[in-house]
C-alpha cells in the first residue's frame, strides 16, 4: 500500500483493492482508499468525488442534486424520447428494501445513496427504470419495453442482484416494488 497526501486529504493505494473506492474522516484529515492501478487522473477524480461526498450534509442531499437531475434529463431524452420529466430527482439515505423509488403522481424520483459508489451504467439503469415509471406506473410489458431501451438493462439488473445477495440486503431483484401511488 502506498500513501500520498493532498492538502488535508491522504490517498492510500492498495494492490489488493480492485474496484472499490472508500473514504473516511480521521481527525482533521480525509483518508481516501483507492486501487493501486488507478491512474493519477482517476485518483484526482475519485478524491474530488469522495471529499465532496464527505462534505455533503444530509440536508444538502435532501434538496436534490443538480447533476443527478441533469443526468435524468439526458437519459430521458436518449431512451424515452424526452417524455419522462421528473419534478425532482434526489439522493436519499440508504433505503432498506429498494434501490430507488418513484412517485408518479408527484413526478418525484429518489435514489438510495447506496448507488453512489456503483458504476455509472448501473445508476443510469436505475434512473431509466424510475423515469419509465413516470410514463408507465406499473411493471407491465409496456413498462419493460421502455426500460429495455437502455442497452445495459440486463447487465445492471444482474449487478444489483449480486450486490444485494453479497451484502445480504433485502432488496427486490427486479425493482418491482418501487412504485408509490
Amino acid at each position: 500500500m502506498s500513501e500520498g497526501a493532498v492538502g488535508d486529504v491522504v490517498v492510500r493505494r492498495s494492490a489488493r483493492r480492485r474496484r472499490t473506492v472508500s473514504a473516511y474522516r480521521d481527525g482533521g484529515q480525509i483518508v481516501v482508499m483507492i486501487p493501486g492501478r488507478f491512474t493519477r487522473k482517476e485518483e484526482a477524480e475519485w478524491v474530488q468525488r469522495m471529499v465532496a461526498r464527505l462534505s455533503t450534509t444530509p440536508r444538502e442531499l435532501a434538496r436534490g442534486d443538480t447533476s443527478l437531475a441533469q443526468r435524468a434529463e439526458q437519459l430521458s431524452a436518449c431512451y424515452l424520447g424526452g417524455r419522462a420529466r421528473p419534478s425532482t430527482v434526489r439522493w436519499v439515505k440508504p433505503m432498506r428494501t429498494r434501490w430507488a423509488s418513484c412517485t408518479p403522481s408527484e413526478s418525484t424520483i429518489r435514489l438510495s445513496q447506496r448507488l453512489q459508489d456503483m458504476p455509472a451504467w448501473v445508476r443510469d439503469y436505475v434512473l431509466v427504470h424510475e423515469l419509465a415509471h413516470l410514463i408507465v406506473p406499473g411493471h407491465g410489458p409496456d413498462f419493460w419495453a421502455l426500460v429495455g431501451r437502455y442497452p445495459r438493462t440486463e447487465r445492471a439488473r444482474g449487478y444489483l442482484d449480486g450486490v444485494s445477495a453479497a451484502a445480504q440486503l433485502d432488496i427486490g431483484a427486479d425493482l418491482a416494488d418501487d412504485v408509490e401511488d
